[in-house]
């Protein structure tokens, strides 16, 4: 069976989403004739744990691993955090909890991280695969990013032994939403530019998570890149069912940041509640999550806290469960330049609930695409207040939300069709 080292930093028992995406590929590899070898990450700072996540890796896997450095616990100490309390992306937090601590580090991070805040990992780990591609036969090598220092070690690699690479984007490099938050110089700018560029020259093959960023990379002078989805895994659905609850329940599972503030939908649900004031006791909001403080003054600005449950960080499985028993299931798409290819990766599990998935981004987006063509849910742009309310009005008054199909037409976002696309690539190198 033909080899392929992959490389990640996101391993079990890292939680959230991102984690998946390599997860997923490892886990289906070996039934489309390849063997795959993970290297990652020996004591990494993942800020979400989820054991549950294990149950995938498959028996006898060659896992190598290698310590990492990383400033996340200093920062959070000189940031005045707690050690323990997670910390996804501060670009993205309000103006009332950002300090200059923050903007500073943002800072050092765009101009002295390159590519990120794990750089440090580069060295050691080119070092361990470097003897270890001495000694051992790998046909190709993966590698997931961000974190792009993923990528920056399986360029040095490829480089050095000739063999095939394929690089993977959850997210894109220089062109991701919160790159121009960084406040990064001149200088730092042509090094992540360069690097990039000497990416798109090395690798083999080229895979990202949507449509608009495959156009956008190509753009830059990608060659050779096609789209690989985040996907669903099918027996995590094994015993799905839709759990019938008295009250109609908004259910959103993820960070919400400053830049998904859905002012226009609690705005809309606010004016409804005044109009029928007897709706109020038969509607829940539940928010499971790290939540801006942004976004919850909306929600008490707008009257909505005493229907609002703030759940927390919550794992997966319960996420899944949280589905089953949802109404509606709310998909904000952040706020930036490169949203409209901006495509959550908890997007393919709310499509194979069947639940109606109500989406708010732009109009050309590639989730409103990929929703409406599958005729799972509603797209509105942030800005179309009226037609939020009138859909909302319509849902929760007249009781008409459509007819929404458990697995409609979704077979294709599964992890194991995909994966089967991620080994025809490797075959094809």
């Amino acid at each position: 069976m033909k080899k392929v080292l992959i490389i990640t930093y996101h391993w079990p028992p890292s939680g959230g989403i991102t984690v998946l995406r390599c997860l997923k590929f490892v886990k289906y590899l070996r039934e489309f004739g390849w063997e795959p070898v993970v290297f990652t990450a020996e004591n990494p700072s993942y800020q979400f744990l989820d054991y549950t996540n294990e149950k995938d890796i498959p028996e006898g896997l060659e896992i190598h691993k290698v310590p990492i450095f990383e400033p996340i616990n200093l920062f959070k100490k000189l940031s005045g955090r707690k050690i323990n309390q997670p910390l996804q992306n501060i670009t993205s937090n309000s103006a009332k909890k950002k300090t200059l601590i923050d903007t500073l580090g943002m800072w050092v991070r765009g101009n002295f991280f390159i590519p990120d805040a794990r750089y440090r990992w580069i060295k050691p780990s080119v070092k361990y695969l470097e003897n270890y591609l001495e000694n051992h036969k790998i046909d190709a090598i993966l590698t997931d990013g961000p974190p792009h220092t993923n990528t920056v070690i399986g360029l040095k690699l490829s480089k050095k032994f000739n063999i095939p690479w394929l690089a993977d984007f959850q997210d894109p490099w220089t062109q991701v939403d919160y790159y121009d938050k960084l406040y990064i110089g001149k200088r730092a700018d042509r090094k992540h530019k360069a690097l990039e560029q000497d990416v798109f020259r090395i690798a083999k093959k080229i895979t990202i998570a949507s449509p608009t960023w495959k156009h956008d990379l190509e753009s830059i002078g990608a060659k050779n890149i096609d789209v690989i989805y985040y996907g669903f895994d099918e027996p995590e659905f094994a015993n799905f069912k839709a759990i019938p609850t008295e009250k109609f329940v908004f259910f959103h599972g993820g960070l919400l940041g400053e830049d998904r503030n859905p002012i226009s939908f609690l705005n809309a649900l606010s004016k409804l509640l005044v109009e029928f004031p007897n709706l109020r006791s038969q509607v829940e909001i539940k928010l499971a999550g790290e939540v801006d403080h942004a976004v919850r003054e909306s929600i008490r600005v707008t009257d909505l806290e005493s229907i609002t449950t703030y759940m927390g960080m919550i794992p997966r499985q319960q996420v899944l469960q949280e589905y089953a028993s949802a109404s509606m299931l709310l998909l904000p798409i952040n706020k930036a330049s490169n949203a409209k290819g901006r495509i959550p990766g908890k997007l393919f599990e709310m499509l194979r609930t069947g639940k109606p998935i109500l989406v708010f981004g732009p109009n050309d987006g590639d989730v409103k695409s990929i929703v409406e063509s599958k005729q799972l849910g509603k797209s509105f742009d942030y800005s179309e207040d009226l037609l939020i309310y009138a859909y909302l009005k319509k849902a929760l008054i007249s009781k008409e939300i459509g007819n929404f199909e458990p697995t409609q037409t979704v077979d294709e976002f599964s992890n194991k069709a995909l994966t089967q696309k991620i080994a025809e690539y490797l075959d094809g190198m």
